[in-house]
């Protein structure tokens, strides 16, 4: 099976940064998976200025900078993304939410998206990950429900080993990996089947007609369904993970 191209961005990049504290935990996680070929893009690295493409001169492949056309080339190959970032003001930093602007000339569509994110308080980036969501859908990108929520990041992972205190944290990273992986190869095999075409692609059709009149006897068929059981929660209260480690 081939493995799967997972690019982590990290998105942060300023001196001393919380996320310097578990990277390298991370990406030996990520290494060690057994399913990935991972591909490390920390935003230090990349010189991006503020966002100005225009829509013309992107979709004919011009862009302003060497930097941004090879950050485009890079973006676009991966099969699945792993995004790590802190909570700026309730929100994604800027920096990160600039580079994934200029990805305007990547293939995004119908790959899954997974985020780690941090703060110093309790909140532990929650808010900037349901902004990270709604950012990733617009791309038409599959965001995953498990992510991994690090509160107290300064006091989370152990000085000398750089392992975290809390092991829920490993068990959610293992979740958050394992459903990358998964929707990866899913996504990956229903790419190659064949895509639907980007919604403004797709020819306007004409409505099928007025509703249709149903007999006023016709009964729903089969008994009625049960109600769905609650779905299994391992962020939230179980007693072996704490709801430091992880959230949705």
């Amino acid at each position: 099976m081939n493995q799967l191209e997972l690019q982590i961005v990290v998105g942060s990049t300023r001196p001393g940064r919380a996320a310097d504290r578990f990277l390298p935990w991370l990406r030996d996680r990520a290494e060690r998976h057994g399913r990935f070929s991972v591909r490390w893009l920390d935003l230090r690295h990349w010189d991006l200025p503020f966002f100005s493409e225009t829509t013309e001169d992107m979709l004919a492949g011009r862009f302003t900078t060497p930097t941004v056309e090879r950050w485009n080339e890079v973006v676009a190959g991966g099969d699945a993304y792993l995004y790590v970032f802190p909570e700026y003001n309730h929100s994604v930093p800027a920096v990160l939410k600039n580079a994934f602007d200029h990805a305007l000339g990547a293939r995004l569509r119908n790959k899954p998206a997974g985020f780690v994110a941090y703060s110093g308080g309790p909140i532990a980036g929650a808010r900037a990950v349901e902004h990270m969501v709604g950012i990733t859908v617009e791309r038409e990108m599959a965001p995953l429900r498990n992510a991994v929520l690090l509160g107290g990041v300064g006091r989370a992972f152990d000085e000398d080993s750089g392992l975290p205190l809390d092991p829920g944290t490993e068990h959610a990273l293992a979740i958050l990996l394992d459903d990358l992986a998964w929707w990866g190869e899913a996504l990956r095999a229903a790419r190659a089947a064949g895509e639907l075409p980007p919604p403004r692609q797709r020819p306007r059709r004409p409505p099928p007609g007025p509703i249709r009149a149903r007999p006023r006897s016709e009964a729903p068929a089969g008994p009625p369904p049960e109600p769905a059981p609650e779905a299994e929660d391992v962020q939230t209260g179980g007693p072996e993970v704490s709801p430091g480690g992880t959230g949705g």
